[in-house]
């Protein structure tokens, strides 16, 4: 690619893009102050991640990702990275000094997921710039502002990995649009190596810009460099980074990057590199050799890692899988989604979709190139939504460029002088792109009825709704032991109580997962089994919380329909407390001979909570 851009592109409007940002950034605080005021999460790995990042602070060992409170008294190996814990703790524990720990946390909570948001649109604005010229670029980024399932991972306490992610793929796909610069092909791949080494979920991207690249390479010989220097350094990089964060830990985990991931890509970026040695290769031979290479790379993990074939879920305890892992319905596909999730989506993705086309077919030399690329990157990018919903955040920051170009086409027409009709449907489409959810507001209108039962069933909702981060803290004050409670809640418990928990919902404690349904599924007598087999002190239980719910539902005479239904077996004695009437907390009674009840694990690193 060489260095032919706009013309009149102008110069980059820095102060425009950072007014943006600031605005989406007031936007997102708005609409995340009422759980910032009362410290609640929107998801329990936002939660679980705080608890991580307070053992840290505490003592805990860098290289040391065990969870001592989660399943105690061994604890959990966690599979998260500290490289998102330490941006979380650089923050709280550079504050601390000045406002105290509460009001550091406050802040991180604030800094943490704006601060990840303005390099993502960093990226993407300063991209489009250099493609479409000032106005789109400004579009691009402000758009960024309108699209849900990316506005999500940015919201204030939204602290885990998903937004590091985005920021990955942003950055890689800023470098293979830049001109011509073995630089930028090592800066993608430090870009998605990094997003790999956060969590295994990006492979299926960086594995798309490597497709792209290898692309590029069969277009021309001149362009092989772009491959070699990608693999080079997501190979390099992720070696670092695993040194880094793991140390020379060789365990062989399946769901975070271990030994075999690094041996895999150490054999594709070494055969990749001999290729690039070889003369001038056509298409066939070039795919020929690249399938010996990812053979052998394949071989090479499987030797070292022969029980990480499969997906790290596809040996789960079936009643783990069916209770909560198909329940989590940002990992399952786009068609299982509520339509006022999947819809709106649709509707943006499919015109950034036609966008780019129009790009690319518009068009001429490098830059038609450039527009096809970009074109197989959001298509992957969406057929990985499809697949996975979570995904939707990588496609709507690939989607942010064609959109900001199209918004500025829409306004165009709009003002432009003509037809009436072809200005009213400029802005028609206007509205559906910026604001597709109307779509859902107009169906109210049409179908009061039908509002007024959703309007119902959410006020029903809203007040059988347990404030379990509120509630936690009346939990605290009891003798330290071990909670069996449903997993949605233990990263609260943990976060605000010096208690260990039996599970949470982080499948390396799959075990002690299953043994929490099948405990609250059961029959009193045999779930007494499953609560002193973890030696707990305390059954806890939020009627408000949907996994209690579902429980009850699916065994109607078990643990927790019986609790929720006020029959307490014997075994069990309700602790008074003065929270809401959804929590129920319950001492469990010692058995006739020795005591089964085991404390909360702790190691010498400091308080397992920090206040």
């Amino acid at each position: 690619m060489t260095d032919k851009r706009p013309a009149d592109k102008g110069a980059f409007p820095a102060l425009p893009l950072l007014l943006a940002w600031a605005v989406i950034c007031a936007i997102l605080l708005a609409t995340g102050a009422q759980a910032m005021l009362t410290r609640s999460f929107f998801d329990p790995d936002d939660a679980m991640r705080l608890v991580q990042v307070r053992d840290l602070i505490g003592g805990q060992g860098w290289f040391d990702l065990t969870q001592y409170r989660l399943d105690p008294p061994t604890g959990t190996p966690m599979h998260w990275s500290r490289l998102v814990d330490l941006p979380i703790m650089l923050v709280i524990a550079g504050l601390t000094p000045l406002m105290g720990q509460a009001a550091a946390e406050t802040a991180a909570f604030v800094i943490v997921p704006f601060a990840t948001l303005g390099i993502a649109l960093a990226a993407i604005g300063r991209l489009a710039w250099s493609l479409l010229g000032t106005r789109p670029a400004i579009f691009a980024v402000a758009v960024c502002g309108l699209i849900t399932p990316l506005l999500f991972q940015f919201l204030p306490m939204r602290i885990d990995h998903h937004g590091w992610q985005v920021v990955s793929v942003a950055i890689a796909l800023f470098a293979i649009g830049w001109p011509k610069g073995k630089w930028a092909a090592r800066l993608a791949g430090a870009a998605m190596a990094f997003g790999l080494s956060v969590s295994l979920e990006i492979l299926p991207m960086a594995a798309a810009f490597a497709g792209v690249l290898f692309l590029r390479w069969a277009r021309g010989p001149e362009q092989r460099y772009w491959l070699i220097g990608y693999m080079q350094a997501y190979a390099a990089t992720l070696v670092i980074l695993y040194i880094a964060t793991r140390g020379l830990a060789t365990t062989p985990y399946c769901d975070a990057v271990s030994p075999a991931h690094l041996a895999f890509f150490a054999v594709a970026t070494v055969g990749t590199m001999l290729i690039g040695q070889a003369h001038r290769q056509g298409w066939i031979a070039l795919v020929a050799l690249f399938a010996v290479v990812g053979a052998a790379a394949a071989a090479s993990y499987a030797i070292i890692s022969p029980d990480c074939l499969a997906t790290p879920f596809a040996r789960l305890d079936p009643m783990v899988d069916r209770y909560w892992y198909r329940l989590i319905l940002e990992g399952q596909p786009l068609w299982k989604q509520a339509a006022s999730l999947a819809v709106p989506a649709i509707i943006q993705l499919a015109a950034a979709l036609g966008a780019t086309v129009a790009l690319w077919r518009g068009a001429k030399g490098p830059e038609r190139g450039w527009w096809f690329d970009h074109l197989l990157i959001l298509l992957a990018a969406i057929a990985l939504s499809v697949m996975v919903t979570r995904s939707l955040a990588f496609a709507a920051i690939i989607a942010a460029i064609p959109l900001g170009w199209l918004v500025s086409r829409l306004l165009d027409t709009i003002r432009e002088e003509g037809a009436t009709g072809k200005r009213i449907g400029a802005l028609a489409m206007l509205v559906l792109l910026l604001a597709p959810s109307s779509l859902f507001s107009a169906a109210e209108q049409l179908a009061p009825a039908a509002a007024d039962e959703r309007s119902k069933a959410a006020a029903i909702n809203a007040e059988d709704k347990c404030d379990i981060y509120g509630s936690a803290d009346r939990i605290a004050g009891l003798p330290r032991g071990t909670i069996f409670a449903p997993m949605d809640i233990g990263p609260a418990l943990l976060l605000n109580t010096g208690h260990g928990v039996v599970a949470t919902s982080h499948h390396r404690a799959a075990d002690a997962m299953g043994d929490v349904i099948r405990g609250f599924l059961a029959g009193p007598p045999q779930a007494r089994t499953y609560v002193t087999k973890h030696g707990a002190n305390y059954v806890v239980l939020c009627a408000g919380v949907a996994e209690s719910r579902l429980y009850a539902r699916a065994a109607p005479d078990g643990l927790a329909a019986r609790l929720l239904g006020g029959e307490v077996p014997a075994w069990l004695a309700p602790v008074d407390h003065d929270g809401p009437a959804e929590l129920r907390v319950y001492r469990v009674l010692p058995q006739v001979g020795p005591q089964t009840g085991r404390q909360a694990g702790t190691k010498s690193i400091a308080t397992p909570l920090m206040q």
